[in-house]
């Protein structure tokens, strides 16, 4: 097959501009053949090269005592103690769960937890966090159906528990659903793989799947926004076999136990020229390919093909030779390909061959560390203007509008599709805050949570930007864990317009200032830009996943509240109705700012309910939907009635941060006003725990009348 001429329409169509298509004819001095541009354009996209982040990505706090390895990894990893590490990381597959929403969510589930064992860990816990369009707009309802299925389905299968989400409705993801998937796993610490290779002529080895045309160009799609020509992109959205992946992690970490790798990378975006340069440019060495080595599902591929396919569940080593037979007879028990298709060079060169023939001979190091870098101009988001009063209401009426709509009923409808007890370590399931999984065969225990308010980010992107972390901190805390390190996935729309960017570049001051205050620094993550369709872009979404640490089984806080319960209020109420869950679904508004958060005030705060978890029987943090959602929630978690002693709208369902409800018992209670009045902790009694009716001041309603409004809004929404 004869390549194309290379013109402006096809340089545009990589996803390149003039400018860098001339940084490209500097490079290499000459017109670069039809496979090395796809290589370039593979490189330089936005989803691999991070060139509007990158220079805000570097103010973010990525150190502590407690991290073995921060961003630049395949993960991050994080110490545990007793020579063990937890390595997490979160990633975005928006733009193929969009196009094909089962295949696209099911391999971003399988790309998460091979970023994960190709550190040599084994995956012991799986998230989400998942944005949809208005329930109203036709395409949303099968989105909805197929993601949470290709969740399911991937998950299920390939045998990792889902412990805990997010689950969003707003119209401004009606043409552009958001998909973050997040997966952790268990290493030893003197047993991590890292990527960087290593050695010259040393065999460069593909294992796993073979390659298909499926994903061809995906990391490309990826950077760019949608418009009506959505469905010709859906070749471009790869296909995934959990199975495979399943005895893909147990060859690779079998493998692993033999000495034979030098350094190991998953074919992810950009499948195979990602990862040989990724691997080369950390190891400053080249690389050279034979593609024709390369195994193969389909006939006739090209090289161009080959080097940007995505096909799933494929991985790229550096093996030691004199392992090369041991190696390979672990790849063939597992049934899965093992071939020799290149090896490491010294010089600074990226060779791929193919039939005889250079089909890309490029200077490999220009192709990752030295990809374009951009400082886009960017505003700063206007302050909020005053909000209009919001009017008194019966406060059980506004209970029954919350639990009602999709955005806080109950999610059993989503993580009911998740196994969430695969393997026999979950000890707190999906739909009760942070989800706990056991350290299996040891006391400890490992909390994971994912977080954030879009609302806030789009009103104020600093203080939504530091929400995010603080509620993800809150979220650990209330389970008695400490909390250790964070993963970002920042899903924004065109950084190319200053009013994005500037959504974009607030939001990582305010997540860096709390991630230092809490000291959770961010060791993985992603950022998934040009989130728009038709211009339209998304809500500004910094979703965070974070890890906390429990060290003994006994500390967790997992009771629910019981009857005689005291109910006890941590923090300062003032009473803050801006962007508030209330405002958006009962009054139809989204106006005023967002909640400040004090940092100081969310720190001490935590610190408080950890070091007095013993006298906790039960504890939720207050966020969307304030004192009255955090009481439903636990009452419903305990099937039992309580009484609120408020009955105006800020002290309900204002939305300040550092808050904490807590239930228990009455003698315990004063123990606590006496430790909260040492700490300087404002602690509140707010009403008790009893009977089988919810009371708001003087209103009341039967719980079990809430439970089945709550319960059933989301499935007949849904169909």
């Amino acid at each position: 097959m004869t390549d194309p001429d290379i013109t402006p329409e096809i340089v545009a169509a990589h996803g390149l501009t003039p400018d860098e298509y001339d940084r490209i004819l500097e490079i290499i001095g000459r017109v670069p053949s039809f496979t090395e541009l796809g290589i370039f354009s593979a490189m330089w996209n936005e989803h691999c090269s991070y060139k509007s982040s990158k220079k805000w990505l570097r103010t973010l706090p990525t150190e502590g005592p407690q991290v073995i390895c921060g961003p630049g990894e395949n993960a991050g990893i994080v110490d545990i103690g007793d020579g063990q590490a937890v390595v997490f990381k979160m990633e975005s597959h928006n733009h193929p769960s969009y196009i094909e929403p089962y295949q696209g969510a099911a391999t971003g589930v399988g790309g998460i937890l091979r970023d994960v064992f190709t550190m040599g860990a084994r995956p012991i816990a799986a998230m989400n966090a998942l944005s949809f369009g208005e329930l109203s707009h036709p395409k949303t309802r099968s989105l909805v159906n197929g993601v949470v299925a290709g969740i399911g389905g991937y998950g299920n299968c390939f045998g990792v528990p889902t412990v805990g989400g997010e689950l969003r409705f707003h119209p401004a993801y009606n043409g552009n659903c958001l998909v973050n998937a997040f997966a952790a796993g268990l290493v030893d610490a003197d047993r991590i793989f890292y990527s960087a290779a290593s050695g010259v002529g040393m065999p460069v080895v593909y294992l796993g799947a073979k390659t298909g045309r499926d994903g061809v160009g995906g990391a490309t799609m990826a950077s760019a926004e949608f418009d009506d020509t959505i469905e010709e992109k859906r070749p471009t959205v790869q296909v995934g076999d959990p199975f495979t992946e399943k005895r893909l992690l147990e060859a690779c970490l079998e493998l692993m136990e033999t000495g034979a790798v030098i350094s190991i990378q998953d074919m992810g975006a950009a499948g195979l020229t990602c990862s040989a340069v990724e691997m080369g440019d950390k190891g400053g060495l080249g690389i050279q390919l034979t593609l024709d080595h390369v195994p193969q599902r389909e006939a006739a591929m090209t090289a161009y093909e080959m080097m940007l396919s995505e096909s799933q569940e494929r991985m790229l080593m550096v093996l030691r030779p004199e392992k090369e037979a041991e190696a390979r007879a672990i790849f063939q028990k597992w049934d899965l390909d093992f071939a020799i298709v290149g090896e490491t060079i010294a010089e600074d060169r990226f060779v791929v061959l193919h039939g005889n023939e250079v089909k890309a001979d490029l200077p490999l190091s220009k192709l990752s560390s030295t990809a374009p870098e951009y400082d886009r101009p960017w505003v700063a988001t206007e302050p909020a203007p005053e909000m209009d009063p919001v009017p008194e209401l019966d406060p059980v009426d506004a209970l029954r509008a919350l639990i009602s709509s999709p955005n806080y009923a109950s999610r059993a409808w989503v993580y009911e599709q998740y196994d969430s007890q695969v393997m026999a370590d979950t000890v707190r399931a999906p739909g009760l805050g942070a989800g706990i999984v056991r350290v299996h065969g040891t006391r400890k225990a490992l909390a994971f949570t994912a977080d954030v308010t879009p609302r806030y980010v789009r009103a104020n992107p600093v203080e939504g930007g530091k929400q995010a972390v603080a509620e993800a901190f809150r979220n650990l805390c209330a389970v008695g864990a400490k909390p250790l390190a964070t993963t970002d996935n920042l899903n924004f729309g065109n950084p190319e317009k200053p009013r994005i960017m500037g959504q974009f570049v607030g939001a990582i001051q305010g997540i860096g200032a709390a991630c230092r205050a809490l000291d959770m620094p961010i060791v993985s993550g992603n950022v998934s830009l040009y989130n728009e369709t038709d211009g339209q872009a998304i809500l500004p979404t910094p979703t965070i996943g974070a890890v906390g640490l429990i060290e003994d089984l006994d500390q967790i806080i997992a009771g629910t509240a019981r009857d005689g319960h005291v109910l006890l209020m941590v923090g300062e109420t003032a009473g803050h109705l801006g962007q508030s869950a209330l405002l958006a679904e009962v009054f139809n508004r989204e106006d005023g700012d967002a909640p400040p958060v004090d940092l100081g005030a969310e720190a001490r705060n935590g610190a408080f309910i950890r070091d007095q978890r013993d006298w906790i029987t039960a504890c939720t943090d207050l966020g969307d939907g304030g004192l009255a959602l955090a009481a439903f929630e636990m009452a419903v978690a305990g099937g039992v009635g309580l009484s609120l002693d408020a009955a105006d709208m800020p002290t309900l369902f204002g939305e300040d941060q550092g808050r904490y409800l807590i239930a228990t018992n009455f003698d315990k209670a004063e123990a606590l006003m006496v430790a909260a009045g040492q700490a300087g902790v404002p602690l509140v009694s707010v009403g008790r725990v009893g009977g089988d009716m919810i009371r708001i001041g003087a209103a009341e309603a039967p719980l079990d009348e809430l439970i089945a409004l709550w319960s059933r809004a989301l499935p007949e929404v849904l169909g």
